[in-house]
């Protein structure tokens, strides 16, 4: 009896657990379609463009509506974030979600939405931490809802598991980017592969995908070129691999800096419209710096000449500075598109220095190659890094042997230079 009833309890488990995937992914992915379609209403309002991977920019919107745009959003934005940490519950982070606290649900809603606000007006800050946070409160609320019922209970494990896949899930549902979400689960917030995470993460992360892309379908998120990856690729590969590995540890560093030392008091209500106001002005003369990257990334692939090189080593370094200093001021949102932009810039400039002397040089496959190797040194996860851009830009196979080697070189350069750095600081 008592192994009958054991074997009753576990298929109940798996029923549970397998429901929860399906129901979970349907409810972050539509969480994930509504924050697509905010931010597109927000850049309509208050910037009066409609982003497309053709234009990913609001170049053709007024410099001073840009100025005014992202330093109105700047002072809403301050004054929101000012309230949320000062005058309610403290914000619950999605690690601290999976250690059991719980997220407050209202202020976790504001907080999302004003992630994806700010990004909408301008502010340089990557929008992918607005849909895992939500991916992460819909799962801890299914599973109250869940605790409720007398259906059987599932383990920590289990509940730690479909937060985790429920965030990888947001992901997925605004990037369309199936594979990344259940990496992102899988690789770094459980750091545990296993059939059981995979299925999860992969089924909740798909049906998300799903969802999501009823409103802009199945297409690429950058624009790249049709021509394969060839020999030139994989020596380029060779040189540019350390530098985007050094820069993505030193990104990483400035980053993790910034985050811990964020403004949460009443400083944040002039230090976040202060830094608006910067990202304003350079986006006079530079309007790729605004947003999460992706024009800046895109400007990147779509070089061809040489003259664009001090554009875009300008566009890096300014957007390292601001992004770290949004964050640094109060902004709260992702890295991982900031990442991508630098990396694309890095990429594209040095392939720019070396056409003349190697014209087989493809510039757009440089600046994949860059935005690949910065991201998984910057995010220290060299299989999502991969399988994002490859998901991302539709890549075909050629690309996964010059993008694999260059992901382990700079994984390897930015380990030494964490490793070097936090030396340092302990000292």
């Amino acid at each position: 009896m008592d192994g009958t009833a054991s074997f009753y309890s576990k298929q109940q488990v798996i029923i549970t657990l397998a429901a929860s995937t399906i129901v979970l992914g349907i409810l972050v992915g539509l969480s994930s379609l509504f924050l697509g379609l905010f931010l597109e209403w927000v850049e309509q309002f208050f910037l009066h463009y409609e982003e497309t991977a053709k234009i990913p920019s609001p170049i053709s919107t007024a410099p001073r509506t840009r100025l005014l745009s992202v330093t109105i959003g700047g002072v809403i934005a301050a004054i929101i974030w000012w309230l949320l940490r000062t005058k309610s519950q403290p914000m619950v982070s999605i690690k601290q979600t999976l250690a059991g606290e719980q997220m407050p649900w209202w202020q976790t809603v504001i907080h999302v939405i004003t992630q994806i606000f700010y990004v909408g007006v301008g502010g340089s800050i990557g929008r992918e931490l607005a849909p895992r946070e939500a991916g992460a409160l819909l799962a801890q609320r299914w599973q109250s809802l869940l605790a409720k019922t007398r259906l059987s209970p599932l383990s920590t494990a289990d509940r730690q598991l479909l937060i985790a896949a429920a965030a990888g899930a947001g992901f997925a549902g605004i990037y369309i980017a199936p594979i990344t979400g259940m990496l992102f689960c899988v690789e770094v917030l459980l750091k545990k592969l296993s059939l059981r995470t995979v299925t999860v993460s992969l089924t909740m992360s798909t049906i998300a995908m799903f969802v999501g892309s009823t409103a802009k379908g199945f297409k690429p998120y950058y624009l790249i070129g049709d021509a394969k990856f060839s020999l030139a690729s994989l020596v380029f590969v060779l040189l540019l691999a350390p530098i985007c590995g050094l820069i993505g540890g030193l990104c990483r560093q400035l980053f993790q800096w910034a985050e811990k030392r964020q403004t949460k008091n009443s400083h944040i209500l002039w230090q976040l419209p202060l830094i608006a106001v910067i990202t304003g002005l350079v986006s006079l003369k530079l309007p790729e710096i605004m947003g999460n990257g992706r024009s800046l990334a895109q400007l990147a692939i779509n070089s061809k000449q040489e003259h664009f090189l001090i554009i875009l080593l300008l566009g890096a370094i300014g957007k390292i500075i601001i992004t770290t200093l949004t964050i640094r001021f109060g902004a709260a949102g992702g890295t991982l598109t900031p990442a991508i932009a630098i990396g694309a810039v890095v990429g594209a400039a040095i392939g720019l220095a070396l056409l003349p002397m190697f014209p087989a040089l493809v510039i757009w496959q440089c600046a994949v190659i860059g935005a690949c190797t910065l991201l998984a040194a910057s995010q220290q996860a060299p299989f999502m890094a991969l399988f994002m851009i490859i998901e991302i830009c539709h890549l075909d196979y050629s690309a996964f042997l010059p993008l694999a080697i260059g992901t382990l070189l700079s994984i390897a350069v930015s380990k030494q230079v964490i490793q070097r750095l936090t030396n340092k600081r302990s000292y």
